[in-house]
This record gives C-alpha cells, structure tokens and sequence, in this order.
C-alpha cells in the first residue's frame, strides 16, 4: 500500500536524504524508520507482567471517592470477613 506524504517539507527532506545517501527514497525512508525502531521493544513483544504492573499502576493514580463504601468488610491479611 503507498503511502502518501502530503506536507512539502518533509519531501524535501527525504528527497535530500536519498540524495546524501545515495539510497532511493523508499529505502533511505526504510533506512531512517529501521533506525528508529531499533532497540524500542515492540508493544506486542513487551512482558505481560510489566504490562499488568503499567495497567495497576495507572488504577493507584485513581484517588478513591468520599462517597464510596465497601459493601465487603476485609480482615487485616486482606481476605473478606
């Protein structure tokens, strides 16, 4: 699928690119993405348990209510009384 680049600047830029590289100017856009990407892990690829620590620790930002109530009442280990 093409893609298309619509903003004239960043043409230029990987037009001149292609030119100091010497590459065309798919491969000197490949070239400069695969540079990018390069030691950034893929989301897809991440641990899950890094993912579900990242997931609980945006729920503790999330300060409690005042009007909320425990419909459970919870022991000192943490279990359900």
């Amino acid at each position: 699928m093409p893609v298309q680049i619509a903003n004239p600047v960043v043409v230029a830029k990987i037009e001149r690119l292609a030119a100091v590289t010497g590459l065309t100017k798919t491969a000197a856009v490949e070239n400069a993405v695969d540079r990018m990407l390069a030691g950034r892990q893929n989301p897809s690829d991440d641990d899950f348990e890094a993912r579900v620590q990242a997931i609980l620790a945006q729920l503790d930002r999330i300060p409690d209510r005042a009007d909320a109530f425990e419909a459970i009442q919870w022991d000192e280990h943490g279990l359900p009384r």
